[in-house]
């Protein structure tokens, strides 16, 4: 039986803190998975968003934005060390705002693109979007994808776990939704059919969700997967922190970050 290291979407942009990575890779040293799955949105793109308008775009810049993933995937990198398993990065929505920009603007083609992302330099076995949705990936069973769209709408399959296995009818595991959703289905043959989303790996605040920021944030460790069966094993970010830092979350964001209880809502806990 194998296990599998989940990093759920990290949205890394200019600012944010990035001292997760370091938790994250030393996790990855310590519980020497056979495979890690990072889920997507790495490369958060404000500067690419389609959501914003131009004021809130004023000093965002692309080049910032590649940036801030690409140091984030090599600071992954130096804290976890040499790792010979698998490593699976799938690509998100965020990234394929890169997609859209170039389809709106092709003339950049080839001077801006994914060349210049630093995960497939970095050894990550890359899954990209096709036509314009989250190509899955199986690996020992399990489906993973940043997100499973519905065959008739092209819309990302929502609800109760029970819910997305019906429609998914595959043990998955996705991205792409804040928080931490995980169930499990047993049939009347006997068979197990297990689903987990978890869409948040990151300390900073997103400003669509206002006060709701409050949700869980971590990874997840798959332990005895075979066949699509596992046992899940969510690690929060706290629970990381007070691992590796040797202090509470909270603790460790307002010591090291000014004004960290206006700014994060992870810091004002413990």
């Amino acid at each position: 039986m194998r296990r599998h290291l989940i990093l759920p979407d990290t949205q890394v942009k200019p600012g944010v803190p990035l001292d997760h990575f370091d938790w994250i890779g030393r996790a990855i040293k310590e519980y020497k998975p056979d495979v890690i799955v990072h889920l997507g949105d790495h490369w958060d793109f404000p500067s690419l968003s389609g959501c914003a308008g131009p004021l809130e775009k004023e000093g965002r810049r692309y080049q910032a934005d590649l940036d801030a993933g690409n140091e984030a995937l090599h600071r992954l990198r130096d804290a976890m060390g040499p790792f010979r398993g698998r490593k699976v990065l799938l690509r998100g929505n965020h990234e394929d705002r890169l997609t859209r920009a170039l389809n709106a603007s092709p003339t950049w083609a080839g001077a801006v693109g994914f060349h210049q992302f630093d995960d497939k330099r970095l050894g990550w076995e890359v899954v990209d979007y096709f036509h314009g949705s989250p190509k899955p990936i199986e690996i020992d069973g399990v489906t993973y994808a940043h997100y499973f769209p519905n065959p008739n709408t092209g819309k990302p399959i929502g609800g109760t776990i029970t819910n997305r296995l019906a429609k998914i009818g595959t043990s998955f595991v996705q991205g792409h939704v804040q928080g931490l959703l995980q169930g499990n289905v047993q049939y009347a043959t006997g068979l197990i059919r297990h689903g987990i989303v978890a869409g948040s790996a990151y300390l900073h605040d997103e400003e669509f969700k206002g006060m709701a920021n409050a949700h869980w944030r971590g990874i997840v460790v798959l332990n005895e997967v075979r066949n699509g069966q596992f046992c899940e094993m969510p690690l929060t970010l706290d629970y990381l922190c007070r691992k590796y830092a040797r202090r509470s979350l909270g603790s460790f964001l307002r010591r090291n970050y000014k004004r960290a209880a206006e700014r994060f809502t992870l810091a004002r806990g413990e």
